[in-house]
């Protein structure tokens, strides 16, 4: 046994642990508490596994579930980002990437590099399996704020149109998918929930 690989991974499992103190803006279903990053990514997991089937292309489902699992892990080190947010950008920023070989880097090195190549790929979002996994991350919030009558949604003054400027990428990853979420999106209209620009 190479005790220092296992040092070495240990102290990674340590690290991510500081995932569960990350505090997101969205809200559990049908509460007022906000969620962590930790449960963001195991409800991102066990999404994957059930609507799989809705990807627009097969996809490696054990792939899209390290993607889910790790993507968020930067935030560590870089703070969650509201999606929403107009100052500050939401993907791959530069505070991202130097998380990202930090955290992973306490990993021995064949490891670390594959769990790089893994963030990246979802990043970059041109593979089916980064595709699909992208539609999980944007779909969660989705649901949570139309259980939560609009959440940060109404909170935060977001217009239809940016909801759907910013779902839209569940398209990529599963049509079906974001037909159903479209629906909601559009029925949060007809509830008042949301507002149309002009």
């Amino acid at each position: 046994m190479n005790f220092e690989h296992l040092q070495q991974q240990i102290a990674f499992i340590h690290e991510i642990d500081k995932v569960k103190y990350i505090q997101r803006k969205t809200r559990l279903f049908n509460s007022d508490r906000n969620e962590n990053d930790a449960e963001h990514s195991w409800h991102l997991a066990v999404m994957a596994i059930v609507l799989a089937q809705h990807a627009n292309q097969p996809v490696n489902t054990l792939k899209v579930l390290k993607m889910l699992l790790i993507h968020d892990v930067v935030e560590i080190d870089a703070g969650d980002v509201f999606l929403y947010d107009t100052t500050v950008s939401h993907t791959n920023t530069e505070a991202e990437r130097k998380a990202a070989e930090r955290i992973f880097g306490l990993l021995p090195p064949e490891q670390a590099q594959e769990l790089i190549a893994i963030w990246e790929e979802f990043e970059a979002g041109e593979t089916p399996e980064a595709q699909f996994a992208r539609a999980m991350d944007r779909l969660e919030p989705l649901l949570q704020n139309v259980s939560n009558n609009g959440g940060t949604w109404r909170e935060y003054q977001i217009s239809y149109d940016r909801v759907v400027q910013k779902k839209g990428i569940i398209s990529e990853g599963s049509q079906t998918l974001w037909d159903f979420a479209k629906t909601l999106i559009d029925d949060s209209v007809e509830k008042g929930i949301l507002k149309k620009e002009g």
